[in-house]
């Protein structure tokens, strides 16, 4: 059966355009196209999509607003498109916060290349939302109470071990639940999400206004320090280097891993080589197979290795493939991640 798709978009010709790159794909069937939230309320009713694309800027109402109505009537997977400014960032955070699986920019007149590798991106999103869980309202979701009991405050954390985070679609959303559920003086955490520049600032903004750790965008050569998280910038990856003085970020414009730049695997192989065996990598829900490979590195090299279930992931393609590869440990539910992360990292 395809994937039934509504496009809802006030640009005639950005309906068109993404109509024409879905419609190319035999799994997938643009149902219809709406040009605000009240044409797509109506279509919604009348042709039954399984997956919305949704823009962020219209007239009559804006996306989000929309969204918030529809995740409380009628949960459905929703892929916001967005522009990757400034402005569009925190908006589309939000959006995520509020539900959205996923997002993609907003197409431009490109050259055929780069309309090749958008129209390839936005097929395999709209795929991965047509499995995608439809999502509980999060302020239902993340309230989820862990399984482990743990005293944060009586664990006394070692500051040369490390925890290393991977994710991709829901991880935003997934990396929050982690980090906002760990005591400000946590063995420092290093993470790596796909994600474009922009938003990564604003990403690390936002996480850090919520959680009890620090959060940093990583820099070159920063210092990695206890109680700290450092976010990989959107493209750039991020690896880790030890110092005589401890361990320090790395970032290169080098290559894309697995079409992605931050890539987790380059993270993971990294804190593989670098640590010991004195760190705990943790794969979280994404499209896809990046970081699988790193993860089972790390357990090759005496590391802890964590994966989340496939029930708490919106998207099991990442710690799917990792499981598949047995190079996870453990294999647990979102509410108890944060927790057996604790456990590693004690002294």
């Amino acid at each position: 059966m395809a994937i039934k798709v509504l496009i809802v978009d006030d640009s005639p010709l950005i309906r068109g355009l993404l109509t024409e790159i879905l419609d190319a794909d035999s799994q997938i069937n643009v149902v219809g196209t709406a040009e605000d939230p009240y044409d797509a309320r109506e279509k919604i009713k009348q042709l039954n999509p399984d997956v919305l694309t949704l823009d962020i800027e219209m007239p009559k109402m804006n996306g989000i607003s929309f969204l918030r109505n529809l995740m409380r009537l009628r949960p459905m997977p929703v892929i916001m498109v967005s522009t990757l400014t400034e402005q569009g960032a925190p908006a589309t955070l939000e959006a995520l916060e509020l539900g959205a699986v996923d997002y993609v920019a907003k197409p431009k007149a490109q050259i055929a290349e780069q309309l090749n590798l958008y129209a390839q991106d936005l097929i395999d999103k709209v795929k991965a939302a047509g499995k995608a869980k439809s999502k509980i309202p999060p302020s239902k979701r993340l309230v989820a109470q862990s399984n482990i009991k743990v005293s944060p405050e009586l664990l006394k954390f070692n500051p040369n071990y490390l925890i290393a985070i991977g994710a991709s679609t829901g991880g935003t959303e997934a990396i929050k639940d982690v980090i906002t559920r760990m005591p400000a003086h946590m063995a420092p955490i290093v993470v790596t999400q796909h994600i474009p520049p922009v938003f990564s600032t604003s990403f690390a903004h936002r996480l850090d206004g919520i959680a009890k750790m620090k959060v940093y965008e990583a820099e070159h050569n920063q210092k990695i320090e206890l109680g700290c998280v450092y976010i990989a910038p959107g493209d750039d990856h991020l690896t880790i280097k030890k110092t005589p003085t401890g361990y320090i970020c790395q970032l290169d414009k080098g290559e894309t891993v697995n079409r992605h730049r931050p890539a987790v695997d380059k993270l993971f192989d990294s804190v593989a080589e670098q640590t010991n065996g004195k760190a705990t990598g943790i794969i979280l829900t994404g499209m896809g197979a990046d970081g699988a490979q790193g993860l089972l590195n790390m357990r090759q090299m005496g590391c802890k290795t964590i994966a989340q279930d496939e029930a708490t992931s919106v998207v099991w393609g990442m710690p799917g493939k990792a499981v598949e590869l047995k190079a996870a440990q453990k294999i647990a539910p979102l509410q108890d991640i944060a927790a057996l992360a604790m456990g590693t990292a004690t002294k």
